[in-house]
């Protein structure tokens, strides 16, 4: 709870400059998509679980929009942390940046990490983005989801 206390602050302390979001469809961005980047309501790794949602914040400097955020296991040593660019926005999908790292999680010692392009994205109507790369470290499967 103490990262999510800290990135809650954090992202409390952003502020969004230059376009509104209802003008991205000019940039390429699909607006919804980033408006629900912005309004997100938490990420999960499911080795951690999904009860205790990680947070994620979305700001803007000069036109570039960062995408930073993680979870904590609240009864052990696992962790999740992204942190990058999104370079593209879609209706159902973002592409992401930057760089994913899995600490501890499932199994004590694991790490997992990797700097390259991902991609996010909604299927059957759900209510999150799920990182459409599964199995990308050692062949666990892998589910981060962004709500919103």
């Amino acid at each position: 709870m103490k990262f999510l206390k800290i990135a809650t602050a954090a992202a409390a302390s952003f502020a969004l400059a230059g376009p509104t979001l209802a003008d991205e469809t000019s940039t390429g961005f699909a607006a919804h998509t980033l408006e629900r980047l912005k309004g997100n309501s938490g990420i999960t790794l499911q080795w951690i679980g999904w009860e205790d949602r990680g947070a994620v914040t979305m700001r803007r400097v000069d036109g570039t929009i960062y995408l930073t955020g993680g979870q904590i296991d609240p009864k052990g040593a696992g962790s999740l942390w992204l942190d990058g660019v999104v370079v593209e926005a879609g209706d159902d999908y973002f592409t992401f940046e930057g760089v994913i790292r899995i600490s501890n999680t499932p199994d004590k010692g694991r790490i997992c990490e990797g700097t390259r392009r991902w991609h996010f994205a909604i299927t059957q109507n759900r209510k999150y983005y799920r990182l459409r790369e599964f199995e990308w470290c050692d062949g666990l499967t892998d589910y981060i989801d962004i709500y919103f």
